[in-house]
């Protein structure tokens, strides 16, 4: 099969289920997986970039927020095809990973540190983990490479002061089409938001979901001045939110955390701009 041009962006929702695994999570992704990473897509993947998660803000956990960063890609092909079957070298995606994500159940016992053996996947089939375990689902979401839908602040520039961003991915009940929950997102949610002072931009697009299966059906950025702006906006004022008649939670965003909503709370710039930044792992002494 031919490879196909597809330029796309793609977004991975990286969490950390406690704090006793994040100095771990962070020495796999920068000893291990950044080079790892460039050498198996630097020809065809334009940028690739690491952004921190912020603290999470008051009341952030019912919107499925994840503690540790956004791994971005600029895509030049689709990955996903027959083409890119064969690699000449397998990713070092151990196990214990994916336990630190919370992907797969946590047994609290890291093999790395006890000295163990630990069995591992292929790094296409970790990013494939969770959802039909209990767990949440790996959240690796194509989307287009630009914003689709621009609802609000498309004047904003960098002269306007620094951001504080909130990126979230969302989907529809089982069993809801999109039509019925788009219906809901554009006659409730959008024009709520535009109309709250605080919210300074507004964009979203649809996910390629034909790509590689993410559950997820639609990404949604919205930027702030503060925590304390988010907070009145997407809890005190999102009361006003109209439930829809599907919802099982009586709360906005009336969707399930983790499952049918994920957020981020993210910076303007990228902790790591890694084609440009990345000079491998180097240690404090």
């Amino acid at each position: 099969m031919a490879i196909q041009f597809q330029p796309m962006r793609s977004l991975i929702y990286v969490d950390v289920v406690k704090e006793d695994y994040r100095h771990m999570l962070k020495h796999w992704l920068y000893y291990h997986h950044i080079p790892e990473s460039i050498a198996q897509f630097g020809p065809y993947v334009s940028k690739y970039a690491f952004y921190p998660a912020l603290p999470t803000p008051p009341e952030g956990d019912r919107f499925g927020t994840h503690r540790m960063q956004l791994t971005e890609h600029y895509w030049l092909v689709n990955p996903m095809t027959e083409a890119f079957k064969n690699k000449a070298l397998s990713e070092f995606f151990p196990m214990d990973v994916l336990k630190w994500q919370g992907t797969i159940p946590d047994d609290g016992v890291v093999a790395i540190l006890e000295g163990e053996e630990t069995d591992k996947l292929g790094g296409d089939d970790a990013r494939s983990t969770g959802g039909g375990n209990g767990c949440p689902p790996f959240i690796f979401a194509f989307v287009p490479i630009s914003w689709e839908e621009d609802f609000k602040g498309a004047k904003r520039t960098i002269e306007d002061g620094p951001n504080y961003r909130w990126q979230f991915v969302m989907k529809y009940p089982d069993g809801v089409t999109m039509e019925e929950g788009d219906k809901w997102f554009y006659e409730e949610v959008v024009p709520k938001f535009q109309a709250m002072p605080d919210v300074l931009r507004m964009l979203s697009s649809k996910i390629i979901q034909e790509v590689n299966g993410c559950p997820y059906q639609r990404v949604v950025e919205m930027w702030f001045n503060c925590p304390s702006a988010w907070y009145r906006s997407a809890v005190e004022n999102a009361k006003e939110i109209k439930k829809p008649e599907w919802a099982q939670y009586d709360e906005f965003p009336y969707l399930k955390p983790k499952f049918e909503i994920s957020s981020l709370f993210l910076t303007d710039t990228a902790e790591s701009d890694n084609y440009t930044q990345y000079r491998g792992y180097i240690p404090m002494r």
